[in-house]
């Protein structure tokens, strides 16, 4: 398989080889910078529509809830596919075709989870789904492509916040649609909500020019291990990602069976909503990228992972009040994004020839963090209850705290220092 570009010049040999595009002169305006947050935040949601109506979509479709919680694994499955083989190609291809192709093929996938009738139909709609939601992290690299460099963490932290928002009013809005008219509902409205953006990203994304080298897909994709060999800020803060995330579903995967049990009872809607207690995250989101541009981003590193371990004392005693928890998630998932958009800020900066590929590499170990405190605090739970994942979870955020720290010394400093600010033309 060859992508269709411009031939190469002879001898030619690596991926890299495409020529670095002109620096902006411009910063993004507003409007812009707030496409790019709403189309983020509304892709990713996709993803978490399922989480709180796994039971009324098993009861639909006749499934046992052992086989619904497929759902899940199938969505995620297709998207950490799509991390490493459609996140790449924004390297290479012209950015507002591909995403604007991805969030109309989303369209299609989100039509045939709203009218799946079987089980196997709505599995394979669901990784499709999952598969091009990945346009979540196409987006972000664009606009990182498109900022000038002193402000391009500002813009990276804008754009997570609105993906940390999409992923928090996700439960809240599909527990609400699925009251009122149904858990297809949900799927048939985001795929309108996900055509009309398609066709505002068309008509005001600006196109980019044709690469000009052609490379084969295989090439492509195996330059990601390139770049893990030669780029120490990857390395690190990749492990540090996959840390994070391990940490903070520690916390949300099982949090749904407390909750859900004596004394609380909480309904399904009722636990959608407690999820929007995490919406300071898209504050630390916000201005953790302005504060590394500034030089701040491992001081800033150090605060927020601090932040994550010392929210584990208030989590833990969630059974004498759920206002302990409360408290809990706001500072741990403040600590969270703070620490993602810092390590984005930092990774952009080393190869701004290859974001997109600097992004499916990091969203990989994302990925893996994900899945790895998924499965540990379920069968933490099953055995130690909240307090062994409590204290499961204490125990990832002091290892990212550890980790942090025995790395200080060997970050590039190219990647740690204040990017200077360009005098106005």
């Amino acid at each position: 398989m060859r992508l269709d570009l411009e031939a190469a010049p002879a001898g030619a040999a690596s991926v890299d080889a495409r020529p670095s595009p002109p620096p902006p002169t411009a910063p993004l305006s507003a409007g812009m910078i707030l496409l790019f947050a709403v189309a983020s935040g509304l892709a990713v949601a996709n993803v978490y529509f399922a989480q709180p109506l796994l039971d009324i979509i098993a009861d639909d479709l006749g499934l046992s809830r052992a086989t619904v919680g497929l759902v899940i694994g199938a969505t995620q499955l297709g998207y950490g596919l799509g991390l490493i083989l459609l996140v790449p190609l924004g390297d290479l291809l012209d950015r507002r075709k591909l995403v604007v192709l991805q969030s109309l093929l989303s369209v299609a996938a989100l039509i045939c989870v709203a009218f799946s009738v079987s089980g196997a139909m709505l599995l394979a709609a669901m990784a499709a789904m999952g598969f091009l939601a990945v346009v979540t992290q196409a987006f972000v690299a664009y606009a990182a492509s498109l900022a000038r460099p002193e402000e391009r963490g500002q813009v990276v932290g804008s754009v997570t916040s609105g993906i940390v928002l999409g992923i928090l009013l996700a439960r809240a809005i599909a527990g609400a649609m699925a009251d009122l008219s149904g858990w297809r509902a949900v799927y048939l409205l985001s795929a309108g909500a996900t055509l009309v953006i398609a066709i505002v990203l068309f008509r005001v994304l600006p196109a980019e020019s044709k690469a000009a080298a052609q490379f084969s897909y295989p090439r492509l994709i195996g330059s990601l291990f390139t770049l893990f060999r030669d780029e120490k800020v990857l390395r690190i803060r990749a492990v540090i990602g996959m840390l994070i995330f391990a940490d903070v579903t520690t916390l949300l995967t099982p949090l749904v069976l407390p909750l859900a049990a004596p004394p609380f009872s909480l309904s399904h809607t009722a636990i959608g909503l407690f999820g929007l207690a995490g919406a300071a995250g898209a504050l630390g989101a916000a201005r953790a990228g302005a504060w590394t541009d500034r030089g701040h981003g491992q001081r800033l590193t150090g605060i927020a992972l601090a932040l994550m371990l010392i929210a584990w004392l208030p989590i833990g005693l969630l059974p004498q009040s759920i206002l302990f928890l409360i408290a809990g998630v706001l500072i741990l998932d403040f600590g969270l994004q703070a620490v993602h958009v810092t390590n984005q800020a930092m990774i952009y900066r080393v190869r701004p020839e290859a974001q997109s590929r600097l992004t499916a590499g990091y969203m990989v170990f994302y990925s893996i963090g994900s899945a790895l405190g998924s499965s540990g605090s379920t069968l933490v739970y099953a055995q130690a209850g909240w307090t062994g994942v409590s204290l499961l979870g204490a125990a990832i955020a002091a290892i990212a705290l550890a980790f942090w720290a025995a790395t200080l010394k060997a970050m590039p400093s190219e990647a740690t220092r204040a990017v200077a600010t360009k005098p106005a033309a």
